[in-house]
């Protein structure tokens, strides 16, 4: 299921998440161009995901405030092909614009680098000492879908559904998609656990509760009223 887009209309213009989707637009690009310009495109590419992306091996070995825990931030920032960036992308665009309205533009931006930073906790827990730099936004996008689950539980998604060769768009209320789009990457997660799966199903995983409890206690008393919010 491919969400498109989302029912929920914004009352401010929400720079900071098209900002993101700029850098990181611009970070892939910049670094794939540059790459295949060079003899080995994929050992230059290799370079840059084991410089900055988040080794847990590196961070586990770092000194309290060494420089290897600012791959926490500098890892949300890379992607490992154009379709790892474009779906990113997609996904940050449908959920992060109504958070960002919600929350406000500097507040959403901390949230979003909280979110990345707490996916990537979860997932050096399950990795264990791995050498294999973890990369992506996806993490931080899983916060701000985790967020959106309570923040906005009457929207809708608009989805497009591939059954075989049938292919329609049907509207999803955004609670049912969330939680589906949740419990396969639970699933998935569970399945492969302890298998190199090449996909941070617990940066996901990770990502999204950081992002329900996060709008749970903080997001009620964020700057902008909204008309209804979940309570648990």
């Amino acid at each position: 299921m491919l969400p498109l887009r989302d029912t929920e209309e914004i009352e401010t213009f929400p720079f900071i998440t098209i900002s993101l989707i700029v850098i990181n637009s611009f970070i892939f690009a910049y670094g794939y161009f540059t790459a295949i310009s060079t003899p080995n495109p994929d050992q230059y590419l290799a370079s840059i995901y084991l410089k900055y992306g988040l080794v847990p091996t590196r961070v586990l070995s770092s000194p309290p405030f060494g420089l290897g825990y600012l791959t926490f931030i500098t890892s949300i920032f890379l992607h490992g092909s154009w379709s790892h960036l474009i779906f990113n992308m997609l996904f940050l665009w449908i959920f992060g614009n109504n958070v960002e309205d919600y929350l406000g533009h500097f507040h959403f931006l901390i949230f979003y680098l909280l979110s990345g930073i707490f996916a990537s906790l979860i997932q050096i827990l399950t990795m264990g000492k791995s050498s294999v730099p973890v990369i992506g936004a996806s993490g931080a996008i899983a916060g701000t879908m985790g967020a959106y689950f309570l923040l906005f539980p009457r929207s809708r998604i608009r989805t497009l559904v591939f059954i075989f060769f049938f292919i329609t768009i049907i509207e999803i209320p955004a609670p049912v998609y969330l939680l589906i789009w949740f419990l396969s990457q639970l699933f998935e997660g569970l399945s492969n656990f302890g298998v190199a799966s090449g996909i941070a199903f617990f940066a996901h995983i990770g990502g999204f509760i950081f992002g329900l409890f996060y709008a749970l206690l903080i997001g009620k008393h964020a700057g902008r009223k909204r008309r209804y919010l979940y309570y648990i």
